[in-house]
């Protein structure tokens, strides 16, 4: 069997790879939609709100948002050239933005903000590459935390679904939650592999069936929603480009990536394809071009959508085309307002429970990953330290307000504050032997690496195409992390 011929069968075989038939696929995708709409429509929400639009401009940047959030989905689910990850990924606007974007709306006017924001997305396409070279700063005991970081701090969101008319939760409100959380407990535990593999649809929607007579669902928007709505470039005018604008939106790109780099990693984790520099590169291409095409479609920066990975993880299945319809079903739902009109209509309380499940997956999947490292004393503080820096911002998220924007920017995020903490604690604290165990791969590439003190043998990543193209005597970075 030809070299070739071997990677042909290996794509075969692959569930990365797989594609499901439609009356599979397409409930596996609407539950993806399910699982991240009230993220997806937060963000133009807010930054519409903040700049006094009108309801009908709101709308708009409603149904462009989900329109390219669907782009963006498929771009990084089915790749093209050097653009996408090729894994299960959904796409989303980051919160990361609304901050500055504010700020530059507030400051100029929006079509300053989709300047920066094409700005922002120029810039990550062309620093991807560089970016993606520090994939070797991931070892086990990073990835491993960031991912956990990720869950954590998210927990924050799934709380503000549940409490959304207040600081503190309704009886009812909490009921549903708790409610939608155990449905999808007993759909995991008794319903058929079949239905199990949906069983946050199952529960989101007999979640809201259960809401209807509680009167939690509004659904008086649909009628007053169009059934078509054209996504036109540049419909508020065309995008100006204030030099601090696109500054404080360059800042943001960096924040995207190492954001975008721990949810790759953690879905690599989860389907059991490891993300090797090239295809990071890829994936941190393709966000860089979706940020591009929100900027000219009237919306904002995107980046990977952390609550899908959870849902990944939960459901087990694999197939990157799973994401790819949901991609389609995100462009339908920004064409047609009546249809995304529907779907809002779902309890914010129920999103809540579900999403429970869905963070707490992510953070499962971190605490998997960590089992590879043997807990030294150094490895403890990379850990506790990096947990204990992304915490501060979620349970008082006031900590840095009186800190440049700059510096809000970072570190008002969890995840990137985490992530920045966990590879500079674990270059400080086991820098030797890091610098060892490169010396020691160059030689071999199938010895463990040192610095993560990993438990058991470790399968060689150049079993992928990708892992080809790293250049001669220098292994594709995260070789014998696994």
């Amino acid at each position: 069997m030809t070299q070739a011929t071997a990677r042909e069968t290996e794509r075969a075989t692959d569930p990365v790879d797989e594609v499901p038939r439609f009356a599979r696929l397409f409930p596996l995708g609407l539950q993806h939609v399910l699982a991240m709409y009230a993220g997806a429509v937060a963000v133009p929400l807010i930054v519409g709100g903040a700049l006094g639009y009108s309801a009908q401009d709101l709308a708009f940047l409603i149904s462009a948002d989900l329109f390219v959030a669907g782009l963006a989905s498929i771009l990084q689910s089915v790749g093209f050239w050097r653009f996408g990850v090729r894994l299960p990924l959904m796409q989303g606007v980051t919160f990361a933005a609304v901050g500055p974007m504010i700020t530059i709306g507030t400051t100029y006017d929006i079509t300053a903000v989709f300047g920066a924001t094409i700005a922002c997305g120029l810039f990550m396409i062309l620093v991807a590459p560089f970016f993606s070279a520090l994939l070797r700063f991931f070892p086990p005991i990073v990835t491993g935390t960031v991912i956990l970081i990720i869950g954590v701090t998210l927990m924050d969101v799934a709380a503000g679904w549940i409490t959304a008319q207040g600081e503190s939760a309704a009886p009812s409100d909490l009921a549903l939650a708790a409610g939608t959380l155990l449905l999808v407990v007993l759909v995991e535990r008794f319903a058929p592999p079949a239905l199990a593999r949906v069983s946050v649809l199952l529960a989101l929607a007999l979640g809201t069936l259960v809401a209807l007579p509680m009167g939690k669902v509004d659904w008086s928007g649909v009628g007053e929603a169009g059934w078509f709505a054209l996504v036109t470039p540049f419909h508020f005018g065309l995008p100006t480009f204030p030099v601090a604008a696109v500054l404080s939106m360059l800042v943001v790109g960096l924040v995207i990536m190492t954001e975008t780099t721990g949810d790759m990693i953690a879905v690599g984790e989860i389907v059991e394809k490891p993300v090797t520099t090239k295809r990071l590169a890829d994936g941190l291409r393709a966000d860089g071009l979706s940020t591009v095409l929100g900027g000219a479609f009237n919306t904002f920066p995107y980046t990977a959508f952390a609550q899908n990975v959870g849902l990944v993880s939960l459901t087990n299945v694999k197939s990157r085309y799973v994401a790819t319809m949901a991609g389609a079903i995100l462009v339908v739902l920004g064409l047609v307002p009546k249809v995304g009109a529907v779907v809002e209509g779902v309890p914010s309380a129920v999103l809540g429970g579900a999403g429970v499940a869905l963070f707490g997956m992510v953070a499962a999947s971190g605490i998997r990953s960590l089992t590879k490292v043997t807990f030294t004393n150094k490895n403890i503080l990379v850990v506790a330290i990096s947990l204990g820096v992304a915490l501060l911002p979620t349970v008082k998220p006031e900590i840095y307000a009186e800190f440049p924007q700059w510096f809000q920017l970072i570190f008002d995020s969890g995840i990137s504050s985490g992530a920045i903490c966990a590879i500079l604690l674990n270059l400080l604290l086991n820098g030797d032997q890091l610098r060892a165990s490169r010396d020691a791969t160059r030689q071999d590439e199938q010895e463990l690496a040192p610095h993560d003190a990993l438990r058991g043998p470790a399968p060689a990543v150049t079993t992928y195409e990708e892992a080809t193209a790293a250049p001669s005597g220098e292994p594709e970075p995260g070789t014998g992390d696994r």
